[in-house]
Order: C-alpha cells, then sequence, then structure tokens
C-alpha cells in the first residue's frame, strides 16, 4: 500500500501518562485515516496501556540525541539539501537559533531533516502532537518538503513556549500550520489571540472513548464512621500541587479515619514521600507508582473521592484539562480539585464537584465536607457523569480532526 500520506510526531510512544493521545490516533485510524507515527523519543515507562496495543500505525523513532546515530543524520542532512524547501527551512531555523541557541533547538532541526528525507515522496502532510518541541520538528520537515502541517496543542506546550514561537506558528506567512486543535477553551482563547486568523486554532475537546470504560459501579452510601478513601492519578511534578494535599491531609482531625492512594510517578517522589513523613502521615498513605489504565479503574472503583491539586508552576505550566477527571466522573467518583485553567470547564464548583483554591486549610475543609456528609460526594458524582456523557464523550472531537486531517491532505 505504500508510505502512508500522514506522518504524526509525537514527543514518546508509548507514554502511560499521555493516554489521551493514545486514545485519539487509535480512533482516527478506526476513522479511515493511514499515518506513520514518528516520535523524536523512546520509551521509558516499564508499562504500557492495552490502549496502545491496538494502534496499528508503523512506529519509527528518530535520533534521541544527534550523537547516538551520526550516520544516520549526516545522510540526512546532505539529502535534504536537494529539496525544494530546503533554502526557506534553513532560514527559518536560523532564525529561530538566533533567538533560541539551545541544543534542544539543533536536535530539532536534525531530527526534521531525518524525517523529512526517510519519509520519502509519498509524505503529503504532518500532524504534531505539542506545540512546542514536536511541531518544531514538523514545521521545519513541512519547509524542506512544501507540505502542509498541523498540530494539537495541550497545556505546557502553550504556557511555556515564547510567545514569537507560538505566533511564528500560527501565521501563515512564517509557515505556520495549516490548523491547530487544542484541548480546551481557556487555552484555544489564547492561541487566537496570537494567531494571524482566528479561525486557524480549533476547540476540540479530547473527551472519553466510554467503550474503554466498564460502567459506573452502583455505589451505597457511605457509612459516615467508615474511613475516607481518597485517591489521586497524576505525575508527581510541581504543576500537580502534591504539597499541598500531604499538607492538607496533615490537618484533617485526628478522629478522621482515612486512606490516601497515589499513582504515579515523577521527579519528585522522594521529595513528597519524604514531606509525608515530616507531616505524620505516611502510614495513612500508599504510593503505587505507574499504574496501567485496567489497575486506575479498579483503584477509582474502590474510592471515595478523587483529588487533584493543580496549580500554575513557577515557569508557567499548567494542566488544561486533565483526562483523568472524566475518568474519575465516568466510575461515578466524586471530584475535589482546584479552579486552575480548564478544569472549570467540565467541574462547576458544587455541581459537579468540588473546587479549592491552592491551599492546604482548603482542600482539607472541602475533603472533611466529603467525610462528614455521606451524600454529598454521591450527589456530585452523578452530576458529573451526566454531565461527561452529554458533553465530553470523543466521538464529535474525532469526527471534527478527522475531517480537518483529510481536508489538509486532499489539498495537496
Amino acid at each position: 500500500m505504500g508510505t502512508p500520506p500522514l506522518a504524526v510526531v509525537v514527543k514518546g510512544w508509548p507514554r502511560l501518562s499521555e493516554t489521551f493521545i493514545a486514545q485519539e490516533l487509535v480512533a482516527l485510524e478506526e476513522a479511515g485515516l493511514r499515518f506513520d507515527l514518528w516520535s523524536l523519543r523512546h520509551p521509558t515507562d516499564t508499562k504500557t496501556h492495552p490502549l496502545h496495543d491496538r494502534l496499528q500505525a508503523k512506529v519509527r523513532y528518530l535520533p534521541e540525541y544527534l550523537h547516538q546515530e551520526p550516520r544516520r543524520v549526516h545522510d540526512a542532512m546532505g539529502a535534504v539539501t536537494a529539496l525544494p524547501g530546503f533554502d526557506a527551512a534553513a532560514e527559518v531555523y536560523a532564525r529561530d537559533l538566533a533567538r533560541d541557541d539551545t541544543a534542544n533547538r539543533r536536535r530539532r532541526w536534525g531530527q526534521a531533516c531525518v524525517l523529512a528525507h526517510e519519509a520519502g515522496d509519498d509524505l503529503q502532510a504532518l500532524y504534531a502532537h505539542f506545540l512546542h518541541t514536536p511541531s518544531s520538528v514538523a514545521r521545519y520537515c513541512a519547509i524542506l518538503r512544501g507540505l502542509p502541517w498541523s498540530f494539537s496543542a495541550h497545556a505546557k506546550d502553550i504556557w511555556t513556549s515564547p510567545d514569537w514561537e507560538l505566533r511564528e506558528k500560527l501565521s501563515a506567512q512564517s509557515f505556520g500550520a495549516a490548523f491547530g486543535a487544542t484541548c480546551t477553551g481557556f487555552g484555544a482563547a489564547h492561541l487566537q489571540s496570537l494567531a494571524d486568523t482566528p479561525d486557524r486554532v480549533d476547540l476540540v475537546y479530547h473527551g472519553l472513548d466510554l467503550g474503554r470504560f466498564p460502567a459506573a459501579p452502583v455505589r451505597a452510601l457511605r457509612d459516615v464512621d467508615a474511613p475516607l478513601r481518597m485517591m489521586s492519578v497524576g505525575r508527581l511534578v510541581e504543576k500537580k500541587g502534591f504539597d499541598t494535599l500531604i499538607d492538607a491531609l496533615a490537618l484533617l482531625p485526628a478522629d478522621l479515619r482515612w486512606h490516601w492512594t497515589h499513582i504515579g510517578g515523577g521527579a519528585l517522589d522522594a521529595a513528597m514521600r519524604a514531606r509525608a513523613d515530616a507531616a505524620g502521615v505516611a502510614e495513612h498513605i500508599t504510593w503505587r507508582g505507574a499504574c496501567d489504565q485496567p489497575e486506575v479503574i479498579t483503584a477509582m472503583r474502590e474510592a471515595d473521592l478523587f483529588v487533584l491539586p493543580s496549580r500554575i508552576a513557577a515557569d508557567g505550566d499548567r494542566d488544561g484539562l486533565p483526562n483523568v477527571l472524566m475518568e474519575a466522573a465516568s466510575q461515578m467518583l466524586p471530584i475535589l480539585a482546584t479552579p486552575v485553567s480548564a478544569i472549570p470547564e467540565f467541574i462547576t464548583d458544587e455541581v459537579h464537584g468540588l473546587l479549592a483554591e491552592d491551599r492546604a486549610d482548603a482542600f482539607a475543609a472541602q475533603m472533611l465536607r466529603v467525610a462528614r456528609d455521606p451524600a454529598l460526594g454521591p450527589r456530585l458524582a452523578t452530576a458529573a457523569h451526566t454531565r461527561l456523557h452529554a458533553e465530553f464523550t470523543m466521538a464529535p472531537g474525532i469526527a471534527h480532526l478527522a475531517q480537518r486531517l483529510r481536508g489538509l491532505l486532499s489539498d495537496v
């Protein structure tokens, strides 16, 4: 059948923390789109989700670091000089390098050269997940080959990229994307304000493929004297705010019985464990580490409250609308989160869940409310479950994105 006409560029494959990407790519395949997956990095997770096994696309790994595959990089850089867009691409790269002279920027150019060389003449368009590094690689490759490119933006890539780079990736005059999608209204408004024309950026919620999840369990009201079983899923990094949560747990009254389970890895693992020890709450915490999707769902079905204390990190990084909130809603698990970024687009405070400010006392007060009022959590969870099914399923977004990508291919 030849090389697929579409190249999809991702940071890494597979990644446990990016199920929303795997969900989308599997759905696009099932909608009839053919593509090869080009990954900038090799996998580091020891586990995968069952969803990853459903992807049929060929996965091709670009040189993660250029010095690791010198012959491959050398051959590609020589070959792309014959491509019609080389002069324009080299000029764009040189202009970017003058403002961002980093090893990462040089690596983006080298990876783009390899992609442009190895993808071949059947390539018609590119689509990148994340607007920072993957989109830079896709953009340079697209210019080299004279092809259109597109992107899906999420959270960190929007809020930690410099405005000059976002503007150029969103302008036709600087070889910007033909179109882009982003998964929150909050992010869409920001990107549309930087684009040469607002319709270059579409709001496309990830939504949830409810077919991948069991039906919500029938939950009996929790006995007010029973332990409050809380859980969180998220990487142990600054923007997830787990330091606030640990401090909140330490403020809970001594007579309250509770347990908190954390799922996920992250650079702050040791620091968060030490914080829990210092706060005197370690004996009430289970650190599960990285888990696959079935393990996460099992834990959700056994819990009484899902807690996600997201915040804006010092470098501007933040969550968009974490899919894990929709996953919790699918299992009728009540949600306690912060009103950061696009979380209020799904959770209205006191209606679909509880939203607390990024303070330990605020989180402790809300956890105590749920513990003392067994009817509160189920009421909120029912409303979130209803909203999920009515407004946040996957199918509409996939249909829109598939149409956009087909249009990109037909324009070539």
